[in-house]
């Protein structure tokens, strides 16, 4: 008897790791078709490659930026060099501190990345897993989880995370926090709404009469499928979390021992330098545009992976 049950266990094991298996060389076919896809469309490779050159920036900063962050910068007479223009020795100028604009700029992609990359990566996974686990049960969990849905929609985000940084302190762990609890809402419902779908699929209610439990319906049958969807919000999500922290921080809730875009431009607006030091306003500004472009242009581009009549049209 204990022979028997040896042999099914050890038969159950092997069942599971044949169906991981399968789970992984399916994925990695949905990628590659995917990327192929994305690939296709002009759009989405150019927003590719503007976060991919701000990656890489944020990657070198700390070994090509000239300067430290607030380093001073002094002329020959001793004084400090306030608001000088762009010259040799300070291609983007100074501040009116008598700061390296460039190498606060340099250093302060490591921020926006960071965030950007972080809070889309937090929000994907929140509202994917809770999209999941709403749509796949439905009943009393899924009125649980769109009532928190809609509880959250009603909080402003700029004021939720301002009292949020008076409360907890004036971090980008902070920010990023506020950011998590916010803006995986609409990442939820949509995956929410596709899993309501999906789990009246055949081969959904093959494996739940084989036996297959809930963990392994939902993460082998249906969040491959979901993971287009999921990518997309996640890919939205950099640009609104690289703007958040900048908007954040020029309103004087970031941290200001940490370079960031939005503490040049907040500091910039505080010294009233906007209409006179122009080399300090605008290649944050520019960053943060050309930033969220991106991303932006990446979703665009990823909605050809999830909306089949789009790959028809082109």
């Amino acid at each position: 008897m204990s022979g028997e049950t040896s042999t099914s266990v050890t038969q159950r094991d092997r069942e599971t790791k044949q169906g991981w298996s399968r789970f992984v060389q399916n994925l990695k076919r949905s990628a590659i078709e995917q990327g192929r896809i994305f690939m296709r469309s002009k759009m989405a490779v150019a927003g590719l490659l503007i976060i991919l050159f701000y990656i890489v920036m944020a990657l070198i900063s700390p070994y090509i930026a000239p300067y430290e962050p607030y380093e001073r910068i002094y002329m020959a007479d001793g004084g400090w060099a306030k608001l000088q223009p762009p010259s040799a020795a300070n291609p983007l100028g100074t501040t009116e501190a008598a700061h390296d604009v460039l190498s606060q700029l340099l250093l302060g992609s490591r921020i926006a990345v960071f965030v950007g990359l972080l809070g889309a990566f937090m929000v994907a996974v929140i509202g994917t897993t809770l999209g999941i686990v709403a749509g796949y049960y439905g009943g009393w969990v899924d009125e649980v989880v769109m009532r928190v849905v809609d509880i959250l929609y009603g909080l402003p985000f700029i004021p939720f995370v301002i009292v949020l940084v008076t409360v907890l302190g004036a971090s980008v762990w902070n920010i990023i926090l506020g950011i998590a609890l916010l803006y995986w809402l609409s990442t939820a419902r949509v995956i929410r709404s596709e899993v309501l779908s999906l789990r009246e699929r055949p081969y959904v209610e093959a494996a739940r009469a084989a036996g297959a439990s809930d963990f392994r319906i939902m993460g082998v049958h249906i969040l491959p499928n979901v993971i287009p969807l999921s990518a997309l919000y996640a890919a939205i999500a950099v640009g609104y979390s690289i703007v958040a922290q900048a908007s954040i921080a020029f309103l004087g809730f970031g941290d200001p021992t940490i370079p960031s875009w939005g503490v040049m431009l907040q500091r910039a607006f505080v010294t009233q330098a906007f209409g006179v030091a122009w080399w300090w306003v605008i290649p944050p500004g520019i960053s943060i545009t050309l930033v969220v472009t991106g991303a932006y242009l990446v979703g665009r581009g990823y909605e050809e992976v999830v909306n089949p009549q789009l790959q028809q049209k082109e």
